[in-house]
């Protein structure tokens, strides 16, 4: 059974917009990547979930799937999203335990350690501060509870044929993401950004996506339906921001669909982190001045690196 709780929260830019071909975009994206993003993220019976920015519901489904009989609260700043990730999480899980919640990042109106793990996906790279997020989310964390942390990096996009080009149209999405607060490059950042925020047992590794003509699943599915899409919705905004001309733009965008072609290549790395909040609830984050090397986690999880839900529920 689905529940709604609202509470007024500032709007905040989002350079994808809310419209319904985003709303699909999500969906191809999490429904492509599923195996790969949630790999390993499991939540015990009972344990308590919050989802952070849960947008259309796209990541809600899977978490659900992954992780039967969790308790999640999924969050979210906007209205329209949180109305449509109810009814399309409705409709496959009619019971799930799932409370939607509007609310702002910044200002979450949770107890104290109200949660045993908390999910946050694709939301940083919005965040002007992701590392006041991180550690202000640690408020709402038990100790010794669990985050998770998503991320992609449009650095990380390679592809054949190359052209520069097509890269000129990809640097239009980033410059744009900039200019709204936010950072399409943070991938890279999740290790430090969970450990200057006072996290304990980092553990981060890529998850990276290729697609050639012999993977048509993923050609379709994340080369033309989730990066190209993406791409092309900012083609007014970056016109607009004199970013670019519409000869170059068009040309840029042609180019990069060949790498979806029969002959093309495409790929790109997600960054995926996991991390423990200390039992030792006052440790301040440290922020971009912390030590170098503390709080280091072992090479592989298997030396010791922590794993979600592996801290009980």
């Amino acid at each position: 059974m689905t529940t709604t709780t609202a509470t007024p929260t500032p709007a905040v830019d989002y350079v994808h917009g809310y419209s319904p071909r985003e709303g699909q975009r999500l969906g191809d994206q999490a429904d492509t990547l599923a195996q790969l993003l949630h790999g390993g993220t499991s939540y015990p019976p009972g344990s308590r979930v919050l989802e952070v920015g849960c947008g259309v519901g796209s990541q809600t489904v899977h978490l659900l799937r992954s992780s039967p009989g969790a308790h999640i609260v999924a969050v979210d700043q906007s209205e329209e999203s949180l109305a449509q990730a109810r009814a399309h999480v409705t409709g496959l899980f009619p019971d799930a335990p799932v409370r939607w919640q509007q609310a702002d990042i910044f200002e979450l109106p949770f107890s104290d350690a109200e949660f045993d793990h908390i999910f946050v996906c694709f939301v940083l790279e919005h965040l002007a501060d992701p590392l006041r997020a991180l550690a202000g989310l640690r408020r709402v964390l038990r100790p010794g509870g669990t985050i998770t942390v998503i991320e992609g990096d449009h650095g990380s996009a390679f592809f054949h044929p190359d052209s520069a080009d097509a890269r000129a149209a990809i640097d239009c999405q980033v410059l744009l993401q900039k200019a709204a607060g936010g950072n399409a490059l943070l991938g890279r950042q999740v290790q430090p950004l969970l450990d200057g925020a006072g996290y304990e047992s980092v553990v981060v590794r890529p998850r990276t996506v290729y697609a050639d003509s012999t993977r048509p699943g993923l050609v379709d599915g994340f080369t033309r339906n989730t990066f190209l899409a993406m791409v092309e919705s900012v083609r007014d905004d970056a016109l607009a921001a004199a970013l670019t001309t519409e000869a170059d733009w068009d040309r840029g965008i042609a180019d990069l669909h060949r790498a979806a072609a029969d002959d093309g290549t495409f790929h790109y790395t997600f960054f995926k982190g996991v991390a423990v909040n200390p039992h030792h609830p006052h440790s301040a984050w440290r922020g971009a001045g912390r030590a170098a090397g503390a709080n280091r986690a072992p090479d592989s999880p298997a030396e010791g690196g922590v794993r979600e839900g592996s801290h009980g529920s």
